[in-house]
């Protein structure tokens, strides 16, 4: 008797919100099913592979494995009750919906040159640390931010965060800092937990699976 194949919601999630191609045998794929996964990035189309050769290593900015703590400590696997931690299968889902829908947007929290050196996920904006806490960024700078980037509301001196958008942040890896700041302070004006994604592996991760970056625009 032949055997019904059934997709996971995660599969099923990528599969519905566009095509996606088996991989082959022998080729270096994403899962068993998935080759690649087209996003949109700037206005075009960026495919999100891994490198097929399997004898790539690990760029130099990423092969460190003892930074100094502080500031370089190890992340804790949740952050806080509500906000998910994300692996790369999933983010991959959010961006399958960055530029088709306008209540995701992912977010690339690092500052200086990191983006610069190691490239960035396609379908991420660059939006440094910095931009969204109140020692580094004036009041308004942030409400802006709130407003014309998430989609917040103001009412007076309070936030309404209902059709505010779901934020999928990541920074350099799970000895990175930046991106949990930005979470804890959304938090802390009230963002909603669940409207809240950490991709905790952050660059580290996805360079060491070898998949698809792309440079930062030089302005964004």
């Amino acid at each position: 008797m032949r055997t019904r194949k059934v997709l996971t919601p995660l599969l099923l999630a990528l599969a519905l919100l566009g095509p996606v191609t088996a991989a082959a045998d022998g080729n270096v794929g994403i899962t068993q099913d998935i080759a690649a996964v087209d996003v949109r990035h700037q206005g075009g189309m960026v495919r999100i592979e891994r490198n097929p050769d399997t004898e790539n290593m690990l760029d130099p900015d990423f092969s460190l494995t003892s930074r100094p703590c502080p500031p370089f400590c190890i992340q804790p696997m949740t952050l806080a009750p509500g906000v998910e931690t994300i692996g790369e299968l999933e983010l991959l889902a959010y961006l399958k919906r960055v530029g088709s829908d306008a209540g995701v947007v992912v977010i690339d929290s690092r500052d200086g040159d990191w983006p610069l050196r190691s490239g960035i996920i396609p379908g991420a904006v660059v939006l440094p640390w910095q931009d969204l806490h109140p020692a580094h960024a004036d009041a308004e700078k942030i409400a802006e931010i709130l407003v014309f980037r998430f989609g917040a509301s103001r009412q007076g001196i309070l936030w309404n965060f209902e059709n505010a958008r779901t934020l999928v942040f990541y920074c350099n890896g799970p000895w990175c800092g930046q991106s949990p700041t930005n979470i804890k302070q959304l938090l802390a004006v009230g963002y909603p937990p669940h409207k809240l994604k950490w991709y905790r592996g952050g660059m580290q991760d996805w360079k060491m699976l070898g998949l698809t970056t792309v440079a930062p625009p030089k302005s964004q």
